[in-house]
C-alpha cells in the first residue's frame, strides 16, 4: 500500500512539474512578445540583414545613423525624423541578426529638436558610450550606441 502511494505522490509531483514548465514557457512567449505598449512603424517589413533606406532631413545636425561594428557593418540609414526601431523583428528598421538582440531591442526618436534612443526592455541591454540605458537618453554625435555585437553612431 506505502508503494502505491508513493507512486501517486510522484505523479502528481511530476504533473506539478509539467505545469510549472508550461507557465513558464508561456511567460516568456508573452515577455517577447510585448512591445512595452508602444506602436509599431507603419511601413512595410524589410528583409533580414537590410536597413530601409531613407532620406535625409533637410537642415543641419545629424542625418544619418551608421552601423561601424557587426554583421551589417557599413549600414546607414538617412534620419527623417521618423522613429527608429531596432531588433531582430522583421518589421523594424534595422533588422539585427544578432544573437544578443532582442525582438524589439531599442528605438531612437526625435524628441524636442534631438534625437533620444531608449531600451525598449530587452534582455541584454543597450549601451551608449559605457552607460547602460535605463530611460530615454539623449544621444550625441559619434557616441556609440551597442546593441549586442552591433554597435552604431549617428553621424
Amino acid at each position: 500500500m506505502n508503494s502505491a502511494l508513493a507512486l501517486q505522490i510522484m505523479r502528481f509531483g511530476f504533473l506539478a512539474l509539467l505545469w510549472l514548465f508550461v507557465f513558464g514557457a508561456i511567460r516568456v512567449i508573452r515577455s517577447d512578445l510585448r512591445t512595452s505598449g508602444q506602436p509599431r512603424i507603419a511601413t512595410p517589413p524589410a528583409r533580414k540583414g537590410r536597413a530601409r533606406s531613407v532620406a535625409p532631413p533637410a537642415g543641419r545636425g545629424p542625418s544619418q545613423l551608421i552601423v561601424t561594428e557587426g554583421s551589417l557593418q557599413g549600414t546607414r540609414i538617412g534620419l527623417t525624423g521618423a522613429p527608429v526601431l531596432i531588433g531582430r523583428a522583421d518589421d523594424s528598421t534595422l533588422v539585427l541578426t544578432d544573437d544578443y538582440a532582442s525582438t524589439r531591442h531599442a528605438r531612437i526618436t526625435m524628441q524636442d529638436g534631438m534625437w533620444v534612443v531608449e531600451d525598449l526592455g530587452s534582455t541584454n541591454g543597450t549601451y551608449l558610450g559605457q552607460r547602460k540605458l535605463d530611460g530615454p537618453v539623449p544621444m550625441e554625435v559619434g557616441v556609440p550606441l551597442r546593441i549586442g555585437k552591433t554597435v552604431l553612431e549617428l553621424r
